[in-house]
């Protein structure tokens, strides 16, 4: 009998959601994610060190030896982002999301800005803009800001999503793709709901990706659902049949040393949803953001913790430069 890797990737696109350029080679995926947490954890293997010297060097060099220490390191952190994005293109036959500075989460033309620059850094790269996805935080602006780049043909996946107000926001804006946070939601409702064990039918963050992948095809939204921060394999089971899903190497190799029939659960040619059309202006989705307390709650802490994984970078790329002659 096939293991559960294979017959996965057989009805949903499997996307390694990692910044190890090793594990990439390892499973062989079509499009792979990243974010500043996996980047920061990268940077630091030493076989990586090579890679972020060059990245250093070429960073000073492309905005001057008079530079600042802290010039160098904002500039760094950008080439770095798009230098690891590169190699894994190199290994993949698909696309790569790069994640926008989550300190812009707040700010629409700050995030534009920081998106085109990242585009432009891989277009000087030799890479074709349409295998980049540029990833953006689902707040209000960060939505805004992605459905102005996507006018200009610039591929957004908008990420820490974990209520239905983000998702139908997202796809009301023409985005790429949304990443919604399996793991994350039932974290939230292990520690607020005081149940401690959750079947995978009934895993709170299945239910709320199900819900959105149903409701897209529902109404014939072009917007990807690609389920993400898993923190089982029950989980990615009973989404079998979505669009895509970002999976940890750990997760990998154990559906990959799983052997048992896989069931199709969502089919986008037989959606099952009951959801009216809902219409969102800004003041419409602060409102039902405000009152649906997991969302918010999940977003301003993945918003704190990506700025956290983002600092540590920056102190490590500035330690890196603090040794050289």
């Amino acid at each position: 009998m096939a293991n559960l890797l294979d017959q996965l990737s057989a009805m949903t696109i499997v996307v390694v959601d990692t910044g190890d350029l090793q594990e990439i080679n390892k499973f062989a995926p079509r499009d792979a994610t990243t974010n500043p947490s996996l980047i920061l954890a990268a940077a630091q293997i030493p076989s990586y060190q090579n890679l972020i010297d060059e990245t250093l060097i070429s960073s000073r060099l492309s905005i001057g030896k008079q530079a600042s220490m802290q010039e160098v390191v904002n500039e760094s952190l950008d080439q770095l982002c798009v230098r690891f994005g590169t190699e894994i293109l190199k290994r993949i036959p698909g696309r790569v999301s790069t994640e926008v500075d989550a300190r812009l989460s707040y700010d629409t033309e700050a995030t534009i800005t920081k998106a085109r620059k990242l585009i432009n850094l891989y277009k000087n790269s030799g890479i074709d803009v349409n295998r980049v996805l540029i990833k953006i935080a689902a707040t209000w602006e960060g939505i805004k800001a992605a459905e102005i780049l996507e006018k200009e043909s610039i591929h957004c996946n908008l990420t820490l999503l974990f209520g239905f107000t983000q998702a139908v926001a997202c796809a009301e804006a023409g985005v790429t793709l949304i990443s919604p946070f399996v793991g994350r939601i039932l974290d939230w409702y292990k520690a607020n709901s005081g149940i401690t064990t959750y079947l995978g039918s009934e895993d709170p963050g299945v239910m709320s990706v199900t819900k959105i992948f149903n409701y897209y095809k529902k109404y014939g939204y072009k917007t990807e659902v690609m389920g993400a921060s898993f923190r089982n394999i029950d989980e990615i089971v009973e989404l079998a049949g979505i669009d895509l899903l970002t999976i940890a190497p750990t997760l990998l190799n154990q559906l990959k040393n799983t052997e048992g029939k896989l069931i199709r659960k969502l089919n986008s040619l037989v959606p099952i949803s009951t959801e009216e059309r809902l219409q969102l202006d800004q003041r419409k989705f602060e409102q039902l953001m405000n009152l649906d307390r997991m969302a918010s709650e999940k977003l301003t802490e993945g918003i704190l913790g990506f700025t956290k994984a983002i600092e540590n970078l920056e102190l490590q790329l500035s330690n890196r430069l603090l040794v050289w002659p």
